[in-house]
């Protein structure tokens, strides 16, 4: 089944456009692979990035916000980097390359989703308490992709690497997945220490 892309902000792509045609912050990306592409790039698929600031015990709904939107750079058929766009005072603008593990595991988490039945909306979800990134896959793709929460029949694809614990490319319901979260970040209780 299709997934339903989201457009991104106009001058969000622009900003990630820009800094492609860019020889300067092309060279100076920390990305090897896109340094030493030969041939035109592209920004595709571009996925709102979310971030759940704080994890909240089972049964409330988590908390989110947008922190920018993520694409692929690609190079004929294969991606080589992602770029980052964020909105800052003065509108979007492009924040970095970046490539490695997560950038695989995107691709990886997208071609499952495209096989899992109902129309999704693709977005990402941070959790920074965990390290942790999941494809997001929200039940309404007609959402405005800037706002929203997950929602308990909404679908999380943990990406790789996956905190210990969690498998990275199962997919989960929200519901499923939360009270998991919420029992990483419970702190073990210390034991009595023995009766002097």
């Amino acid at each position: 089944m299709p997934l339903h892309v989201p457009p991104a902000p106009a001058p969000a792509l622009r900003s990630v456009l820009a800094a492609l045609g860019s020889p300067m912050a092309v060279r100076e990306a920390r990305t090897p692979a896109l340094r030493s592409v030969q041939g035109p790039l592209s920004a595709e698929l571009p996925l709102p990035v979310h971030v759940m600031d704080q994890i909240v015990p089972s049964g409330s709904a988590p908390y989110t916000r947008l922190a920018g939107w993520r694409f692929l750079i690609r190079s004929g058929e294969r991606a080589v980097a992602a770029a980052d766009s964020v909105l800052t005072p003065d509108g979007w603008t492009f924040s970095h390359f970046f490539e490695g593990p997560y950038l695989d595991s995107t691709q990886q988490a997208l071609r499952q989703a495209e096989s899992m039945g109902p129309h999704f909306q693709p977005r990402l979800l941070s959790v920074p308490e965990l390290y942790m990134l999941t494809l997001w896959l929200h039940g309404d793709p007609q959402a405005d992709a800037a706002t929203g929460t997950p929602q308990p029949s909404d679908v999380l694809v943990p990406l790789a690497p996956a905190p210990p614990g969690i498998a990275a490319h199962r997919p989960r319901q929200v519901a499923d997945l939360l009270p998991v979260l919420t029992l990483r970040l419970t702190p073990t209780p210390l034991l009595d220490s023995p009766a002097a």
